[in-house]
């Protein structure tokens, strides 16, 4: 007789419950704003399964090889960890700034097309469904989905106001208002719709003009940050050295022997910063100068910092390179002068 042992299967982790009600709902609105089609279970494991992994990874890989003490390494861990989370935000806020600006590129364009089409003689719900075309992408499938509702019986408020809400854009909420307010209170829906397709062309080439006027401060950030910072890092880690080296050549003794010149106050010391440490904290500066720099550069020329965090691989990368660059070019030159 044959008995069937069956092994209990552990139930699996909800990690939405784990953060909360609130935090799930802020994590779900983000994902349908930013149109991931992934469950907020899946977001809130990645960030708490990943914060894990890095705190303890980062505070054992200080500790064994780095030989960091224990607290230090896991403070590391745990800004390590913290910049994991950001990248996580950071990465939906620019899903989400992109979605945005897509509607609002093609929105004048779709209006225009819903003006044309209703001057033929439709309706506004068929008139929007015939202005869908296939480079509306994301947005031709919601307009469709609003011609389905207001097929259905839904009414024009409700199915608009649905609309505005899967995008973060207050161009759309304001034309989606006025488009609401004139189908309530009557007057020439094709002319409207034409003048604000208008309207919204004429902003975005003053935005454009604007980007442009402010191009010369992006330039001076992205100099003192990819070029000018490294550079001057750089050569202090080399000076930091050479330095080092000289005063390992001096010898103490000799110079306290030697009689003062009226400054007895005056203590000769070696230096109490290392070239090693001086080199981990020039990283760390470069790599927080040139992130923070991609922000700063993107809120200035759109608006908007989280976009700036495309740039930031780049900055840094860039930034890291120069100080190499410098050390290396910096290294051999007072190499050479000491031989002389």
């Amino acid at each position: 007789m044959q008995l069937n042992k069956m092994s209990p299967k552990l139930p699996p982790i909800v990690f939405e419950r784990l953060v909360g009600r609130n935090v799930s709902r802020f994590i779900s609105r983000k994902l349908d704003l930013a149109g991931w089609k992934t469950t907020v279970n899946a977001v809130a494991g990645a960030g708490i399964v990943g914060g894990l992994v890095i705190t303890v990874l980062a505070s054992v890989v200080s500790v064994v090889m780095l030989r960091i003490e224990f607290l230090i390494a896991f403070l590391m861990g745990v800004g390590l960890t913290a910049i994991y989370e950001a990248v996580i935000y950071s990465l939906l806020e620019l899903s989400i700034d992109r979605r945005r600006d897509f509607v609002e590129g093609v929105l004048p364009d779709y209006l225009q097309l819903t003006a044309a089409n209703m001057r033929s003689g439709v309706t506004l719900a068929r008139a929007m469904a015939l202005a869908v075309k296939p480079e509306f992408k994301y947005f031709g499938d919601d307009i469709n989905i609003v011609g389905r509702q207001l097929y259905a019986g839904d009414t024009m408020a409700n199915a608009f106001s649905q609309l505005s809400n899967k995008y973060r854009s207050a161009v759309l909420g304001r034309t989606v208002r006025v488009v609401l307010e004139a189908n309530q209170y009557g007057g020439g829906m094709a002319d409207l719709l034409n003048q604000i397709a208008k309207d919204l062309r004429a902003q975005q080439m003053v935005q454009k003009e604007v980007s442009g006027q402010l191009f010369m401060y992006t330039i001076f950030i992205a100099f003192a940050a990819i070029i000018g910072a490294p550079t001057l890092y750089g050569l202090t880690n080399q000076m930091i050295g050479v330095t080092t080296k000289v005063w390992s050549q001096i010898s103490l003794g000799s110079l306290t022997s030697t009689p003062s010149l009226g400054a007895s106050f005056i203590k000769l010391s070696k230096p109490l910063i290392t070239p090693n440490a001086y080199f981990l904290f020039s990283l760390g500066a470069i790599i927080i100068i040139t992130g923070f720099s991609a922000f700063i550069i993107s809120a200035i020329s759109t608006g908007n910092a989280f976009r700036g965090i495309k740039y930031m691989p780049v900055f840094i990368v860039a930034g890291l390179l120069i100080f190499f660059i410098v050390s290396i070019v910096m290294g051999s030159l007072f190499s050479s002068f000491g031989t002389v």
